[in-house]
């Protein structure tokens, strides 16, 4: 069994969202995304996984295609394959995400 402590993965950079994997297997993948104030994350689409966003702590602004949500530690989205997904921190606070995808994707196309 593999175990990790996600505070461990918990950076900041002020160049943009830092991103570090939390699990990859053949069968899943799972990234932490530090957000930093007024950074955002996106666009990203995979026409073949399925993906939930879990945020760890802050607040953000979910969009998925074209409805948007603001969520708060705790709450979680579900972005459907083939879905635009789009993420913006919602305050002057950093904000971290959980992002988790099954199958992984084959590629992932971010644009930041």
């Amino acid at each position: 069994m593999e175990a990790r402590d996600l505070r461990d993965l918990v950076r900041f950079d002020e160049d943009g969202p830092r991103h570090e994997t939390v699990f990859e297997s053949e069968h899943l993948w799972s990234e932490v995304v530090n957000l930093d104030k007024n950074q955002s994350l996106g666009t990203i689409r995979d026409d073949d996984s399925d993906a939930i966003v879990l945020v760890v702590t802050g607040k953000v602004v979910v969009q998925v295609d074209r409805k948007r949500k603001r969520l708060e530690q705790w709450e979680t989205a579900l972005v459907s394959a083939g879905s635009e997904l789009f993420i913006t921190n919602a305050t002057g606070d950093p904000a971290v995400v959980l992002l988790i995808a099954a199958p992984p994707p084959v590629r992932r196309a971010v644009t930041e």
